[in-house]
């Protein structure tokens, strides 16, 4: 079920939240517990079993570490959920890679060919690195063991941040799943954060996702120039636009029902080196790899050549963690090299120099976003010989690709990944006080008759649009 789609917005949200506000407060978890696992079980009801499985297991080894069992049952929890995704999301990738690597040198396995790609359940790795994170907390004594099986169940199933992240830790939730205040001010601002991200997704990604899907998909050998360089932007606003707004999207219905999620995303394509692009993207991700890897590997109390090797193995797993391709291992060590290169200092003239820092960043970034996109590392070495100009004339107009409709769109994706909306409503908040009662009542009314209108201009594009799930279902 997707949250951009009439079934979830016109039956499943409002019927989970009539349920959970007519009952009383120490029902609620329950209600959505199982709401959230009918929300999972309507697109993946085979393998409900294995998150399950996964909360279940989990459970009894947080309490096993409480209680005496220490690292025996820190390893088992650990090891229990990583060998689940590891089964779904890399049993065959190894296989495949293994065979290939025997191949160079004359063998051969006949059974590895043999393999069918096995069906990834949608969300694991978010759930088993969520899952991962509150076993160490308890290993670490940051926080006690959850006894009541509900309340767990709860936090890992819940559906707004199930599918899609951002990965939501047991730590900065604990309080709250055990009592949470439900109020109007917070549901108004979940509603707003919603529709917000609904737009995002349906009016912005969508139509990003058109252009970059054309060209990518039109063969790189047709690819000129400036053919490549517009679809290289449209994925880069895709991507962005797709994955913040679910975030968003989570963010609000989590408002909706009483919980507080952290931001994953603070404007990346704004930063000015690859260190502040990735304190800014997908935030939840990157600061789990910070606390759960990075800093257990030293961190930067390390000599330098250690501290640039622990980066390369965070940012081999940050690819990795993404998808079991070749492809996305290559992405993140591409960033890794970057960091590296920070760290060492052969970029400081570069990341300190005002406005050539953002550009050296996202022109970064856009060329890793090529080997992301593209499923074969020799086709994305391809697609850049074409944004450095390389490649041939190719015969196809630009009209081919792209329209006055979603080139319009494309200006106004390049627009909003500055934070033009959230200094408009700064500056609004911080004068609002100063305003006339009947001041404030015209311009409120103004702001609800916008939102109301890009609610219904979404709906609008739903009702016409085709199915476009978001990026990050994949992982």
């Amino acid at each position: 079920m997707l949250f951009n789609s009439s079934i979830f917005i016109f039956i499943f949200l409002p019927l989970c939240l009539l349920f959970y506000y007519l009952a009383n407060s120490k029902y609620r978890n329950i209600i959505l517990l199982f709401f959230s696992v009918f929300f999972y079980s309507w697109g993946e009801p085979d393998v409900i079993i294995f998150m399950l499985l996964c909360i279940l297991i989990n459970y009894f080894s947080a309490i096993l570490i409480e209680i005496g069992y220490g690292k025996k049952a820190l390893i088992f929890g650990i090891v229990s959920s990583i060998s689940m995704l590891f089964y779904f999301k890399y049993f065959v990738f190894f296989l495949e890679s293994s065979n290939t690597i025997l191949s160079y040198f004359n063998f051969h396995i006949e059974y590895f060919k043999d393999i069918k790609k096995i069906a990834l359940p949608i969300g694991i790795s978010f759930y088993t690195f969520q899952s991962l994170s509150y076993l160490i907390d308890v290993y670490r004594k940051e926080v006690k063991a959850q006894r009541n099986l509900v309340s767990l169940a709860t936090l890992i199933t819940m559906f707004p941040h199930l599918i899609a992240g951002p990965i939501i830790r047991y730590k900065d939730l604990e309080n709250e799943l055990a009592e949470r205040k439900l109020s109007l001010l917070l549901f108004s601002e979940g509603t707003e954060r919603f529709i917000l991200g609904l737009a995002k997704k349906v009016i912005i990604a969508n139509s990003c996702a058109y252009v970059a899907d054309n060209i990518f998909n039109v063969g790189f050998e047709n690819l000129n120039f400036k053919i490549a360089w517009l679809g290289i932007i449209a994925y880069t606003l895709q991507i962005y636009f797709d994955f913040s707004a679910y975030s968003d999207m989570a963010i609000g219905l989590a408002k909706m029902l009483g919980f507080r999620f952290r931001e994953n995303f603070n404007y990346p394509y704004t930063a000015k080196s690859i260190q502040d692009f990735w304190r800014r993207w997908h935030i939840s991700l990157s600061s789990w790899f910070r606390d759960y890897v990075y800093i257990p590997l030293g961190g930067n109390r390390v000599s330098n050549r250690k501290l640039y090797f622990n980066l390369f193995i965070v940012f081999f797993l940050t690819g990795l963690w993404h998808g079991a391709s070749f492809s996305f291992v290559f992405w993140g060590l591409f960033h890794g090299l970057f960091l590296v290169l920070e760290k060492v200092g052969i970029l400081n003239i570069l990341i300190k120099i005002p406005i050539i820092n953002r550009i050296y960043t996202i022109l970064i970034v856009m060329i890793g976003w090529v080997f992301f996109r593209v499923e074969k590392i020799s086709d994305a070495f391809l697609y850049i010989k074409s944004l450095l100009g390389f490649g041939i004339q190719s015969q196809i107009p630009m009209q081919f690709f792209i329209d006055k409709y979603h080139f319009a769109i494309i200006l106004l994706g390049i627009i909003f990944i500055f934070p033009v909306y959230n200094k408009v409503k700064l500056y609004y908040n911080s004068y609002f006080d100063q305003f006339g009662l009947k001041y404030q009542i015209i311009v409120q009314s103004f702001y609800f008759i916008f939102l109301i209108s890009l609610f219904i201009i979404s709906i609008s594009f739903i009702s016409s649009g085709t199915y476009s799930p978001f990026i990050y279902f994949r992982f």
